[in-house]
């Protein structure tokens, strides 16, 4: 690649440590179960070692739209996480040059008990804009939203439709120069999915960077320079969207052609239980 660089990661690994303890129902089971995590002589049959990413590596240019595909519970939101810093890896690195903003799963990013205008300005001022310049965005972020006249209401009163269409236009319009975007296409109409494929390829054209995860692979063939599949926490490839894209279908017919289930979820803290790292 002879761009530069916006994001590179090198060897990245997220471990979660499952308890397979039950649920502990007195104050005295509890203290002991802390006990005995933090012993490093502990050597809890119970417990189980996962790994929703290994050694994942991987470069994305300034001014691509990457995507990342793969089966449920193949590290993609993991991996989203760690780079929004959310969560922290277990090994390995991430270098991301530019402001981010994150578009994750429903309910990130924004305060529930807060109106839409309040989260506006609260989202702003956390990527560093003063009040002057969120209010210069304001204007357009509720036009694309098409939430004007709920502004001024707590958003936890929004339907999903109504919050990821105001998410995504403070995520697109608050100037990211790297926006990621997980899954946010899965909600809303198909007039607004298409408003946002359309603000997706401006920001690209405008030499913003975009990493986005999605299902659909209609929407990574058209939209996506290049592609990353992985399986089971693992890069298995990246290159052309057309050709990771094939790839990664004629896996999926050959496990079905074989009659082979499909990956167990790895990445979802509430399917893993209690953790520690």
């Amino acid at each position: 690649m002879s761009g530069p660089i916006a994001i590179r990661v090198e060897g990245i690994g997220k471990e979660y440590v499952i308890d397979g303890v039950g649920k502990t129902n007195t104050l005295r089971e509890t203290l002991g179960k802390l006990l005995r995590r933090r012993s490093a002589t502990d050597e809890n049959p119970m417990r189980q070692r996962l790994w929703a990413l290994k050694e994942v590596s991987f470069e994305v240019e300034r001014g691509e739209i990457f995507g990342i595909i793969g089966q449920n519970g193949c590290g993609k939101s993991t991996l989203l996480k760690i780079l929004s810093r959310i969560i922290d890896p277990t090994q390995g690195r991430a270098e991301i040059y530019g402001r981010v903003g994150a578009l994750l799963e429903l309910g990130t990013g924004f305060h529930p008990d807060l109106t839409g205008r309040e989260n506006i300005y609260m989202n702003g001022a956390i990527l560093g804009m003063n009040s002057a310049e969120i209010s210069g965005k304001f204007d357009d972020i509720v036009a694309f939203s098409e939430v004007e006249n709920f502004i001024d209401m707590p958003v936890k009163h929004y339907s999903s439709g109504m919050y990821v269409r105001l998410a995504f236009g403070v995520a697109a319009y608050l100037e990211p120069e790297i926006l990621l975007i997980d899954e946010v296409l899965a909600v809303g109409d198909t007039a607004f999915q298409q408003k946002c494929l359309d603000k997706m390829h401006s920001l690209m054209e405008d030499g913003r960077t975009v990493l986005l995860v999605s299902h659909n692979l209609d929407i990574m063939r058209s939209f996506c320079t290049r592609c990353m599949w992985l399986d089971h926490g693992r890069a298995q490839q990246i290159g052309g969207a057309d050709d990771v894209v094939n790839a990664y279908l004629s896996s999926i017919q050959d496990r079905l052609n074989k009659g082979l289930p499909d990956a167990a979820p790895l990445n979802g803290t509430h399917e893993l239980g209690d953790f520690a790292r």
